[in-house]
């Protein structure tokens, strides 16, 4: 055959081409060596870390995104963003030299997406990708420092415990904490319907799949969904999945203040986002350090949160929301988290427990931008009402026993005297929302 192909050179050109049309010519880099729980083990050179890769198994048809993470003896460590079921050794590794990027626009509001930016609100159990013809990376780099816009203006959100006495600014980063059931979602839910930001972001990240559907229909309702974009990843699904619903949310609110607007980031929670980057870190070989959480998730979280905030013409507004346990004092995410933003509000079991809502406690809270941001009077205001709720804590226990005596201290009869009034102002119904002005009105009324 071979001499017989030398003979005739057309007849080798034919078979050659012949060869070349019938050939698989995708581009294949690598094959998967071992599986091991939610890490996968592949020969693939020239890849870099953070790089999205395509796992392909030629016998049962599965095509799984995975993303380089490490590397451990000459061998690539991926996280598959997906199921692994039947998946095996004989799987391609396809590299596409490029990080995983998601379509941003107009288009987005209203809608609901999963980590990798395809559609989920659709009556078929199906998932579409989004075609918008622009993509930004989910990793990107948080603007330059100096390069950033003075943060001067305060954003309403309708609550009046907050807007008054916690006033938060227009591209401030603020962690909500509290107890598993003190009411975070519920908050949430009504500083959306009360905002005056121009765009709403929310990330569900490690949502129990029942309360995803309960929060989008009942809580964020239809006027709440319209100027929404709501990214999911549900506690059920892989870790690589959970902590890009961060990255995810992320990229879309930098999309929206890159257009000049003032974007409310809100993400549930900054604690699943941590669990799922301590699963990948321990899997992938990483050290246990601080509780249990290896050192990449402390690297992490600064380059995941200091992405909001101010940019050039637009703002992005963030509210983290934290789970604790106890009092959070020994919990190193929420300690470094707290460090890293620029403010805190802290729910109260206790407050919740006695069905009052929003469950802030104000004297643990702190806002470290409403100097900036909030006018003289408000200030001072805002300080009385706060030196009265400290002075009734000081004394409620003798109101208990009866050991208080009256005309003794002004301030402590004051506090008793405007307690009811004070409590009337922080307390409000998930579906009440106050403009910044009427809650500036209340708090001078009951401060004077």
């Amino acid at each position: 055959m071979i001499e017989q192909a030398l003979s005739d050179p057309g007849e080798l050109i034919r078979r050659l081409r012949r060869r070349a049309l019938t050939s698989d010519t995708r581009p294949v880099h690598g094959r998967v060596r071992r599986i091991t729980g939610i890490i996968v083990h592949a020969t693939a050179p020239m890849v870099r870390i953070g790089e999205l890769c395509y796992l392909r198994d030629t016998v049962s048809g599965t095509t799984v995104p995975a993303e380089v993470v490490g590397f451990e003896d000459e061998e690539a460590v991926l996280t598959p963003i997906g199921d692994l079921e039947g998946m095996s050794t004989r799987a391609e590794v396809i590299a596409t030299g490029k990080t995983l990027q998601i379509p941003v626009g107009e288009g987005l509001l209203g809608r609901v997406l999963n980590p990798l930016g395809e559609v989920l609100d659709l009556a078929e159990d199906r998932t579409v990708p989004l075609v918008t013809g622009t993509y930004y990376p989910t990793h990107r780099p948080p603007p330059n420092a100096l390069q950033r816009d003075l943060i001067t203006h305060p954003l309403q959100l309708g609550i009046r415990a907050i807007d008054g006495l916690l006033t938060v600014a227009r591209g401030q980063r603020v962690g909500i904490f509290g107890e598993p059931g003190v009411g975070k979602s519920s908050l949430l839910s009504a500083i959306v319907r009360g905002t005056k930001a121009d765009v709403v972001v929310i990330g569900l990240v490690g949502e129990r799949g029942r309360e995803v559907r309960e929060f989008i229909e009942r809580q964020l309702g239809e006027e709440g969904r319209k100027r929404s974009v709501v990214v999911v990843a549900t506690s059920d699904r892989p870790a690589i999945e959970r902590v890009k619903a961060a990255y995810c949310a992320t990229a879309i609110a930098e999309y929206f203040r890159d257009q000049g607007q003032d974007v409310l980031l809100l993400m549930d929670s900054v604690t699943r986002f941590a669990r799922a980057q301590r699963e990948i870190g321990l899997a992938a070989g990483e050290p246990p350090a601080r509780r249990g959480y290896p050192p990449s998730l402390f690297a992490a979280l600064p380059r995941l949160l200091e992405r909001a905030g101010p940019g050039r013409g637009g703002t992005i507004t963030a509210l983290y929301t934290v789970l604790t346990e106890g009092d959070g004092t020994l919990d190193p995410v929420a300690e470094e988290t707290k460090a890293i933003l620029d403010g805190h509000i802290m729910l109260s079991s206790s407050l919740a427990e006695r069905n009052f809502f929003p469950a802030i406690d104000v004297l643990k809270s702190r806002s470290r931008l409403m100097e900036s941001v909030a006018g003289k009077a408000h200030r001072e205001h805002a300080a009385h009402i706060r030196a009265l709720l400290a002075r009734y804590e000081e004394i409620e226990l003798l109101l208990r026993v009866g050991e208080y005596e009256r005309g003794v201290d002004a301030l402590s009869d004051e506090a008793i005297v405007k307690r009811e009034a004070i409590e009337a102002f922080l307390r409000q119904d998930d579906n009440e929302f106050s403009s910044l002005d009427t809650t500036e009105e209340l708090l001078k009324r009951i401060a004077s």
